[in-house]
């Protein structure tokens, strides 16, 4: 945090706050639903910007101000040590840049949605329309990544499972598989690649379309919660998790998501989370190669090893068999 106290804005009375964070876009999707709980708690005490690793996050989003880093403002690096304590605190992630910022502000922000804040345009909303028109009807698609980020290859599910899944919905269900093309993310057959061709806010588009998503513990997962529906959908976005036993489920887990997770079951993740960050050492100066899972089959931590593709494909499933989803 830089600075002293901000001062009041001479016409307005408000206080200028520049909220800072580069870390990864799920931790900026959190910061985003602080900002909107913010300004929720304290309407008209606040002007905010921001300086984060992803300006796409923040596109229409009615509660930024334009700031310059000034005497005016205050600057506050934000950061979630609820972390530290979120194996045995009743907390989730969308907690953690509201407790820092009302520690550090003297607040008493609390959550008033249970997702993060991005915000769409209507020409975003319309984008399908065209595709629409020519098909007769909107397209069925859920979104899926086959990998992750190579910092934390513990969240990485099987390819081979992924393709089971993608196999068993042939002709009746349509994927879009996407991620970043710097990230891991293995080829799969019978799917629309999209790996390594959209923005992020390109992926915002796609999930507004998406009937659902299937994901690790990752951006994908907190995009399909933090993304509008379409008229005529669900409240909620479907989304299944294929989660493991890395993270309490408490932390990222959103209550109209199928989150598949281990923790209670293996000796490693009994008191929440283990926070292993790797499988095996990939040899890249990383600390994280030290950070390694203590019970490995095959390629698979036992915790993701458990989790088979008929798991995932019933979780699917259930949300057509109960009737969120129109049937395929």
């Amino acid at each position: 945090m830089l600075g002293g106290k901000p001062r009041e804005d001479a016409e307005t009375g408000m206080k200028k706050l520049i909220l800072r964070n580069f870390q990864s876009p799920g931790d900026i999707l959190m910061l985003t639903a602080a900002v909107r709980d913010l300004h929720a708690c304290y309407p008209g005490r606040f002007l905010t910007d921001v300086r984060t690793s992803c300006p796409d996050l923040w596109l229409h989003n009615p509660h930024l101000t334009s700031l310059e880093e000034d005497d005016d403002v205050e600057v506050v690096d934000c950061h979630y040590p609820l972390i530290d304590r979120i194996n045995t605190s009743p907390y989730h992630f969308i907690h953690g840049f509201i407790e820092y910022l009302n520690d550090v502000l003297g607040l008493q922000v609390r959550p008033t949605q249970f997702k993060g804040d991005v915000h769409l345009s209507p020409e975003e909303r319309e984008w399908f329309e065209k595709v629409e028109s020519a098909k007769g009807r909107a397209p069925r698609f859920w979104l899926f990544t086959s990998g992750g980020k190579l910092d934390y290859t513990i969240k990485w599910w099987s390819p081979a499972r992924y393709q089971e899944v993608i196999d068993h919905f042939q002709g009746r269900l349509d994927f879009v598989q996407v991620g970043e093309d710097h990230h891991h993310h293995p080829p799969l057959e019978r799917v629309l690649d999209l790996r390594g061709r959209t923005t992020l806010r390109q992926l915002l588009r796609l999930m507004y379309h998406a009937e659902g998503a299937v994901s690790a513990v990752s951006l994908l997962m907190h995009l399909a919660a933090a993304v509008e529906m379409k008229p005529g959908m669900p409240q909620n976005r479907p989304c299944v998790v294929v989660a493991g036993g890395r993270e309490p489920p408490h932390f990222t887990f959103y209550p109209h998501h199928q989150y598949l997770h281990t923790v209670g079951a293996l000796r490693c993740c009994d008191q929440g989370g283990c926070w292993k960050s790797r499988t095996f050492p990939i040899g890249d100066g990383d600390p994280k190669d030290e950070e390694l899972c203590v019970d490995v089959v095959g390629d698979l931590p036992r915790c993701m090893h458990m989790i088979t593709a008929q798991d995932v494909i019933r979780a699917i499933e259930r949300y057509y068999d109960g009737g969120s989803l129109a049937p395929l």
